[in-house]
C-alpha cells in the first residue's frame, strides 16, 4: 500500500476534524442563538463576515470529506473491497448532508430582514448536523472493520473505531427521542474523536503497514 496515499488521507481527514471543528463547534455558536430569533440575526448582520466564513468552512468539510472518501477506497479496497465500499458510501452520503446544511446557511444570508426565516435555516441546517451522524458513525464502523480483518494497523484501533461508530449511531436516536440529554449523546461520541484521531495520526506518521508476504509454497 503506497505510504504517499496514506499521509494525503491523513491530512484530508485532518481537514475534515478541523472544518467541521471551526464551523459547526465555534463559528455556529457564535451566530446563532436559541429560541432568539431576533440575537440571531442581530449578530448575523453585524458580522456578515463570519457567517461566510462558516459556510465556507462547511464546504471544507464536504470538500474533504469526499476526498478522503475516495481516499480511504484507494487504501483499502485491495484488502476488504466490501468494507472499502462502506467507508466510500457512508463517507459521501454526509457529506452530502453537510453540503445542503452549507446551502442553508448561505441561504441565511440572503432572506434579508427576516429574522423567523434566519432562524429556521439555522435550525434546520443544524438539524441536518445532528441526524447525518448517523452517517458518520456508519462511516467509522466499517472503516474499524477494516481494521480489523486486514491487519494493517493495530487491532485497538479497529475496536475503537467500532465502537465510536456505535457511539454515533446511537446519539443520534438519543437526540431525537431525548433532546435534553445533551450530555449523554457528547459523551456517546467520545471513542469517536478518539479513534479519528488516532486513525489519522497513524496514517500520517506511518501509513499502513505492510501486507503479510505468501507464504512460500513447499
Amino acid at each position: 500500500m503506497s505510504v504517499r496515499i496514506a499521509r494525503v488521507t491523513g491530512l484530508l481527514y485532518l481537514g475534515l476534524a478541523a472544518g467541521g471543528a471551526l464551523g459547526f463547534l465555534t463559528i455556529r455558536p457564535a451566530l446563532f442563538v436559541a429560541g432568539d430569533p431576533a440575537a440571531t440575526l442581530s449578530r448575523l448582520t453585524a458580522d456578515p463576515g463570519l457567517a461566510r466564513l462558516g459556510v465556507s468552512l462547511e464546504l471544507v468539510t464536504v470538500l474533504t470529506q469526499a476526498l478522503a472518501a475516495a481516499g480511504f477506497y484507494r487504501l483499502f479496497h485491495r484488502a476488504d473491497r466490501f468494507t472499502a465500499a462502506g467507508v466510500a458510501a457512508f463517507g459521501l452520503v454526509n457529506a452530502v448532508v453537510v453540503l445542503v446544511s452549507a446551502a442553508l446557511l448561505g441561504a441565511a444570508l440572503q432572506v434579508g430582514p427576516d429574522a423567523a426565516a434566519v432562524q429556521t435555516l439555522y435550525l434546520i441546517s443544524g438539524q441536518l448536523w445532528e441526524v447525518g451522524g448517523l452517517f458518520f458513525g456508519l462511516w467509522l464502523i466499517p472503516m474499524g472493520l477494516w481494521v480489523l480483518r486486514s491487519a494493517l494497523m493495530p487491532r485497538a484501533l479497529g475496536w475503537v473505531l467500532v465502537a465510536g461508530g456505535v457511539g454515533y449511531v446511537v446519539s443520534a436516536f438519543v437526540g431525537a427521542l431525548l433532546p435534553s440529554a445533551g450530555v449523554v449523546a457528547d459523551l456517546l461520541v467520545v471513542p469517536a474523536t478518539v479513534g479519528e484521531f488516532w486513525m489519522i495520526g497513524y496514517l500520517l506518521i506511518l501509513g499502513v503497514r505492510p501486507a503479510p508476504s505468501p507464504a512460500p509454497a513447499s
